[in-house]
């Protein structure tokens, strides 16, 4: 694994002019945040050796690096789940990278179904916690020593000081920002009503089939993590609908202003 990290990491600084500091995980629907990037170069996945390939809709697939808010950032335009086929270790590789590129921040976000009744369309939700018990874990297998200890604390996945931030940064500009649990399944189907009960019996406010994998791999290095989810559907509901993701991929990019505004505003501050 290592071996692989330091060749990822060998191509793309020989592509990039300086090490980032921050990195970002934009999930479906969530890509035009790169709009706000002073792009100095980007670099299509299948370019990055061991990199996996973005295979959903949504998922543009490309490393995006430049700056942002005065601080050299890489974003990745896409992300990897473990229902392409990925095994949890590919999924977070990534992550990884951009670790030993030198980020010391991680931003994530991703498009999520919401079980908390209070929550509607469009909502932000501040992850605070997570459930990880549906997917494997990525730490399963060898410990790499260089990567991080083989029994991680995750009592505070989601930094409270970045969260407090965040919270100042979208009370300024008017948000209804919601805080909650988010669980991860692996997806690819959506959930079923019983599902969906289950999701809020176990204390989960959403559920998505992202990010709490790469979240696992970013604590095990010390990095620091913040990150929101975009409610793009209700599993709660009482009428008959079904869900599509067309459906999800339109509300993510209705919700997608306040989330670029967060995540920049956010940038300046670190």
């Amino acid at each position: 694994m290592m071996k692989k990290i330091q060749e990822a990491v060998a191509y793309i600084r020989s592509q990039i002019a300086a090490d980032p500091e921050v990195g970002v995980v934009l999930g479906s629907g969530l890509g035009s945040f790169t709009n706000e990037i002073s792009v100095e170069k980007e670099i299509p996945y299948e370019d990055i050796p061991h990199f996996p390939v973005s295979t959903v809709k949504g998922h543009s697939g490309k490393l995006i690096y430049g700056e942002l808010s005065g601080k050299k950032i890489v974003a990745m335009a896409g992300r990897f789940h473990y229902y392409e086929g990925y095994t949890p270790q590919e999924v977070v590789f990534p992550v990884r990278v951009m670790k030993f590129l030198g980020v010391k921040t991680l931003l994530l976000s991703n498009a999520a179904g919401a079980t908390n009744r209070t929550f509607k369309v469009g909502d932000l939700m501040i992850i605070t916690d997570h459930i990880s018990f549906l997917t494997p874990n990525p730490l399963i297998g060898k410990n790499h020593e260089e990567l991080g200890t083989r029994f991680p604390d995750m009592t505070e996945p989601y930094r409270k000081d970045l969260i407090k931030k965040a919270d100042v940064i979208a009370a300024a500009a008017g948000y209804d920002i919601k805080h909650g649990v988010y669980i991860s399944v692996t997806g690819p189907t959506f959930e079923t009503k019983a599902e969906y009960r289950v999701v809020l019996a176990l204390g989960a406010d959403v559920v998505g089939m992202s990010t709490v994998q790469e979240v696992i791999a970013a604590v095990h290095m010390g990095m620091s993590v913040f990150a929101i989810s975009v409610v793009t559907d209700l599993g709660i509901r009482d009428e008959e609908n079904i869900i599509t993701h067309e459906e999800v991929l339109a509300a993510a990019r209705n919700a997608e202003p306040k989330l670029t505004h967060i995540f920049k505003e956010l940038v300046a501050q670190l």
